[in-house]
């Protein structure tokens, strides 16, 4: 009979065995191919020493093809959790040394062990991907564990955050987890996401391209809009990946945490009072005001790379989080179009299920007009933002800086579709349409046309005539800006708003 001092040694050699994954040769080989392990890369991202690794002695139960031979350390995924500056966060990083991360019955169960416990306890988690795919020796099993992980994912969605990494391949119907969890990360020139693969494309539609033309970082970054950030190594992506986690809360019943930045809440910028141009049509960069108002100037941008007409980002005023929407000048003239209508309203409805206030930063001068977008759906798209903002109940704050026109004014929430407190400068345009377009339609063919349009713009390009009605609450000097913010958001903090009981709405997706 063993000793207990053998029993603790046979652990020990256990332990060992599972740590050391494919074997060495394999480790060697992610490390050639610039990436690091499942536990180099779950090391990373906790805090140093507090990562608890859980199921570490699964193994797989399947028979066919000589699989009943194979051992498999870890069943090829790392589980577990620990904390990310002091806060408990669950993960799940797949370990493509060991049959290439593929996904099986026992690999899946693992998974879904994590994610029940993260929204059983209301913490965030976070899933590293790096896998060939579904064990094709373990047939309906493996389909069945992506359809186990893909039922939590949306039973997850708006209760816990869920991030997905790429940090190697994600294929086929692996993609559909990531696809359905709140932020995507992936890394530059290593990690790629598509349904069917190059060969498979040339075989059924003869088109040739390579796999980061086809699903690489930039690729789904820039084109696609399906990821949120491309990141320059896998170092970057873990750290950018705790500052994100910094912004958000534990869970939906939470706030996310206040942090002390040191940033006096009464500051003024002089500098936003000469920032526009004269010329309401000349652009300037939207990205100045951001800067000139947040803490310490400080914002973290989602998607920066995808329509790129609009900005979503985090930032924090006083040291509260809150999610920014602002219509970029200087990327066609801040238009909205398909694009910046999903990625708005998706970002919409993230800070909405996670209780992070809306700041509303307005220059816009309408909808992109053209057969693309009326072909592809503009009406159905641009819906989205009306929707996600009608449907907020989050603190709603809407400034407008300059141009605001017919109903791209209404889709960056005006006062009608729920903005709590609406401020404006004394530059801002609020019409149905530009005012010298709108000059030209009712005093066309008159005598005095010319001079009745100069008296319309000189009249109407102004925000008196919307304060006079109330959909602007105060006109306010733009230096004033920050101080004027974050005054709103203390007011709104205790803000409730009751909607009518209904299973869920039908957002026009």
């Amino acid at each position: 009979m063993a000793t207990v001092q053998e029993k603790i040694a046979l652990l020990k050699k256990k332990q060992e065995k599972v740590k050391l994954g494919g074997g060495v040769k394999r480790i060697e080989k992610q490390h050639a191919s610039g990436k690091m392990t499942a536990r180099e890369r779950i090391e990373k991202l906790f805090d140093a020493g507090t990562f608890v690794e859980l199921d570490q002695f699964v193994t797989h139960r399947c028979v066919n093809f000589g699989m009943s031979e194979k051992e498999l350390p870890g069943e090829g995924v790392v589980t577990g959790y620990g904390t990310i500056d002091g806060r408990l966060v669950y993960a799940f990083a797949q370990d493509f040394t060991v049959e290439g991360g593929s996904l099986g019955e026992m690999h899946a169960a693992k998974i879904v062990k994590v994610q029940n416990l993260a929204l059983k306890m209301g913490a965030p988690i976070v899933g590293i991907n790096d896998s060939g795919g579904a064990r094709i020796q373990e047939a309906v099993d493996a389909l069945a564990g992506y359809g186990k992980i893909f039922l939590n994912n949306t039973l997850a969605s708006g209760v816990i955050p869920q991030i997905s990494v790429i940090m190697g391949p994600c294929a086929g119907g692996a993609v559909y987890s990531p696809a359905l969890t709140d932020f995507i990360y992936m890394v530059k020139n290593t990690s790629q996401m598509f349904i069917t693969g190059p060969q498979v494309i040339k075989s059924v539609t003869a088109e040739e391209v390579t796999s980061e033309a086809l699903g690489g970082a930039m690729t789904h970054n820039s084109v696609s809009g399906v990821a949120h950030f491309a990141t320059e190594n896998e170092d970057d992506c873990l750290q950018q990946i705790r500052y994100l986690l910094s912004f958000l809360p534990s869970n939906n019943l939470e706030e996310a945490p206040v942090y002390e930045t040191g940033d006096d809440a009464n500051r003024m910028d002089e500098g936003l009072n000469s920032l526009l141009p004269d010329n309401s049509n000349m652009p300037y960069d939207m990205k100045d005001v951001i800067k000139a108002i947040v803490d310490n100037g400080e914002f973290y941008e989602v998607q920066p790379h995808f329509a790129q007409n609009i900005i979503t980002c985090y930032a924090r005023f006083d040291g509260q989080t809150v999610g920014i929407i602002a219509n970029q000048p200087k990327v066609m003239a801040g238009c909205l179009d398909i694009n910046a209508s999903d990625k708005s309203a998706r970002f919409i409805r993230c800070c909405d299920a996670f209780n992070i206030p809306l700041v509303n930063l307005v220059d816009v001068p309408g909808f992109l007009p053209g057969t693309d977008q009326e072909y592809g759906g503009i009406i159905r798209h641009g819906a989205k933002m009306l929707y996600a903002y009608s449907e907020a109940t989050v603190p709603k704050i809407t400034l407008i800086t300059r141009k605001a026109y017919g109903g791209s004014y209404l889709a960056m929430c005006s006062q009608d579709l729920g903005a709590d407190q609406v401020l404006a400068w004394p530059t801002s345009e609020i019409a149905v349409m530009g005012p010298a377009g709108a000059a030209n339609i009712i005093f066309r063919g008159a005598a005095d046309a010319a001079e009745k349009t100069a008296q319309y713009v000189e009249e109407f390009a102004t925000p008196y005539k919307a304060a006079e009605r109330g959909f602007v609450d105060i006109v306010i000097e733009p230096k004033e800006t920050r101080p004027r913010i974050i005054t709103a958001l203390n007011m709104l903090a205790s803000k409730r708003e009751a909607r009518p009981a209904k299973k869920h709405g039908n957002i026009p997706l």
